[in-house]
């Protein structure tokens, strides 16, 4: 692996969540395409690409800026998670699934961000 993210647990999780929030949105209704999909997508995109961003070529305090908006990129798929529930576009078990993804990626953030220290 070349580049330093690429052994990042935290980082390879971040792109099993996008790549299973791709997979789930593909069941939204049509017209959520441009809207709830799409946010959706994005964000959980912006979790790993602000991890690889952040960790190459930069000083601890510039990684741990981008850590903070993967860990709001995150923050903001639970939210997704709670709007595609109460749309009744998913299930209470596919909820849990992906949040529960969510809170351990938002755990392994942390834990990273604290070791940047």
């Amino acid at each position: 692996m070349a580049f330093k993210f690429e052994k990042l647990k935290v980082w390879q999780k971040a792109l099993d969540l996008a790549d299973e929030i791709d997979k789930m949105t593909k069941t939204f209704p049509k017209e959520e395409v441009y809207i709830l999909t799409s946010q959706m997508k994005r964000a959980a995109d912006s979790i790993s690409m602000n991890i690889a961003e952040g960790s190459t070529g930069q000083s601890n305090l510039e990684f741990k800026k981008f850590l903070r908006y993967s860990l709001r990129s995150d923050i903001e798929v639970v939210n997704c998670l709670h709007l595609a529930i109460r749309r009744g576009y998913i299930t209470e078990d596919i909820f849990k699934k992906y949040y529960l993804a969510c809170e351990e990626i938002l755990i392994m953030i942390s834990a990273l961000i604290k070791s940047l220290d």
